[in-house]
């Protein structure tokens, strides 16, 4: 059985924490008071990736990893053996669009993730006023995958595209791990 670590990254206030909690079961209230996280918070459960081959249930590590930059020093100890990175930004907020930019460097780029291990997700809170249109990303942000959460209106939408993306991450968690056995063979 595979073991994904997902990394939730992203600015203060996105909806990271409560995604978490709705992607692992941990809680079905959406609401709530907003608590920022210290540091972060791992949850693990098991999911069945779509589209991974096999079709096999698969364990994921969700790091919920906290939007201050105040725990910038801890990063390098979070990333390390990541498997992806799911960035999480609310739409309302226009400074986020630009911080996301500083998100991918930090946790994508300098790792060489592949885009396929990557995922932009535009968090909708209730009341939001934005539409699910085109963001104005800047052009190597809009290579990833992006899709819209709204777990008010569409919570299994979220959970099935979670479920897509993780097995995007599986297939290329199993493709390593070939080549590096056929690496070792010849």
């Amino acid at each position: 059985m595979f073991k994904a670590k997902i990394l939730f990254i992203g600015p203060n206030e996105s909806g990271k924490t409560v995604l978490a909690n709705f992607l692992s079961d941990t809680t079905e209230n959406v609401g709530g008071e907003y608590r920022p996280t210290q540091g972060v918070r791992i949850l693990e459960f098991e999911s069945q990736p779509e589209g991974s081959g096999d079709n096999k249930t698969c364990e994921v590590e969700l790091w919920d990893c906290s939007g201050d930059f105040k725990f910038e020093s801890c990063w390098p100890a979070l990333m390390k053996d990541s498997s992806g990175v799911v960035i999480i930004f609310n739409p309302d907020v226009p400074s986020h669009l630009k911080e996301i930019e500083t998100w991918y460097s930090m946790f994508i780029s300098s790792q060489g993730l592949q885009d396929n291990q990557c995922l932009l997700m535009a968090h909708h809170k209730p009341g939001s006023e934005v539409e699910d249109g085109r963001l104005p990303l800047a052009s190597h942000l809009s290579r990833l995958p992006l899709i819209h959460s709204n777990l008010e209106e569409e919570p299994e939408d979220v959970r099935q595209a979670f479920c897509r993306y993780l097995g995007n991450v599986v297939n290329t968690m199993s493709e390593s791990r070939e080549r590096e056995e056929m690496s070792i063979i010849t």
